[in-house]
């Protein structure tokens, strides 16, 4: 289920401007990677790309290769649809659909893909699914009620129960917990651990003990200026990262000297 991301060569681009420059990684399946660095070093930019949504925004492209396990998610002929279904996303902000109930929200993602599912079927998609998002217990007694009424850290780990609801292989994170009070964060945090053992996740965040708590990996992006493109300055196990980094410029943002 799990699966391996290969970036070779990403360059990212916004028409012609040049967002993101030559950036190489390898992240393993069933690892948790993050993604730190200052506001506008296009982070978040390459966490779209993994999954498509990128392009999504007008004259928008990317040069470059993403693999994963091996097949190019921008070679010829491949359905960007696919690859999102592929490549579940949460978002910043908690985005459950206000009018539908917490268990349509949990199957609307399946729903989108035209997929028939029996009664039975998707009472027990929507269990799973909620328990795989630590969600059940809170929400068992009131299903039909709007996803909307939930608490903010209950929405965001709907929208989690929503992504995994179509078997994605990947889960990607654009700081999931930026919009949460500590307790929902510490949520948020224990089921990414739990989810790790069947998913490749990675995670943007600006929370640096957010880093250092949920991920194996770090990968530190920077920018030498406005209107420069984002680089990956460094990328290696999260404790050599903080603890033992080997670029000047991540032990600068690391130790909080800027940034």
């Amino acid at each position: 289920m799990s699966k391996r991301i290969e970036i070779k060569n990403l360059d990212i681009y916004y028409d012609k401007f040049k967002a993101v420059e030559d950036v190489n990684m390898v992240i393993e399946p069933k690892s948790v990677t993050a993604f730190i660095g200052p506001s506008g070093c296009g982070k978040s930019t390459v966490l779209r790309t993994l999954n498509r949504m990128h392009e999504v925004i007008p004259k928008a492209w990317v040069d470059g290769e993403v693999l994963l396990d091996g097949d190019d998610l921008y070679g010829q002929g491949v359905d960007p649809v696919n690859v999102r279904r592929q490549v579940g996303m949460v978002f910043q902000r908690p985005n459950p659909f206000p009018t539908m109930s917490i268990k349509e929200n949990v199957l609307a993602g399946v729903r989108l893909n035209n997929r028939r599912i029996s009664n039975k079927d998707a009472a027990e998609l929507v269990e799973k699914s909620l328990r795989g998002a630590n969600l059940w217990n809170e929400v068992k007694d009131r299903l039909d009620a709007p996803g909307g009424g939930l608490s903010g850290g209950q929405q965001q780990r709907l929208c989690i129960a929503r992504a995994i609801a179509v078997k994605p292989d990947v889960l990607l994170m654009d700081e999931p917990c930026s919009a949460l009070d500590p307790i929902s964060t510490l949520a948020i945090e224990d089921l990414i651990h739990e989810l790790k053992t069947e998913y490749t996740i990675v995670i943007v965040t600006h929370n640096m003990q957010q880093a250092t708590r949920v991920s194996d990996r770090t990968g530190f992006f920077n920018i030498a200026g406005t209107g420069k493109p984002g680089k990956l300055i460094e990328f290696d196990d999260t404790r050599n990262i903080f603890e033992n980094p080997q670029n000047k410029q991540t032990q600068d943002y690391v130790t909080g000297r800027f940034g």
